[in-house]
């Protein structure tokens, strides 16, 4: 049976969001999801749309760590964000090692000459494509 993948770069103020293919062997980015964590706005309501939409196995969320592999603040959130959504849609959570990804999904955004006010607009979701596509590589079916 095959099945799509969710994959989530979760901050502060939005959430990049990246889906597979249904053989789980290429992640297509979807939108970023605007989301105040302060006021514990979550971005559900749209993340339960793209759920019934493509009617994912499992989330992949970005796991923030720091470069001596130990996990801070950010990492907590995430899991914390994992934890709300697993509850909320019945869906399992895995997590992903995500760092570096929002250098390498700037890196791509320059090198295919996108201007610096327009990167703004897709990074998030580039970087939760890289999540996913790690995420992919690292569980290769085939």
């Amino acid at each position: 049976m095959y099945s799509r993948i969710l994959g989530l770069d979760v901050g502060t103020k939005t959430v990049g969001v990246a889906v597979s293919d249904l053989l789980g062997m290429t992640a297509q980015p979807v939108e970023t999801i605007k989301i105040d964590s302060e006021s514990e706005e979550f971005g559900f309501e749209r993340l339960a749309e793209l759920v019934k939409e493509y009617k994912p196995s499992k989330f992949v969320l970005g796991l923030p760590k720091h470069m001596n592999n130990d996990e801070g603040v950010r990492a907590e959130a995430s899991r914390t964000y994992g934890e709300k959504i697993a509850s909320k849609f019945g869906v399992p959570v895995e997590y992903q090692d995500e760092r570096l990804t929002t250098m390498q999904a700037e890196k791509v955004l320059i090198d295919g000459g996108v201007r610096r006010k327009d990167r703004k607009k897709s990074i998030d979701k580039l970087a939760a494509v890289l999540i996913l596509q790690n995420y992919l590589d690292a569980h290769k079916l085939f």
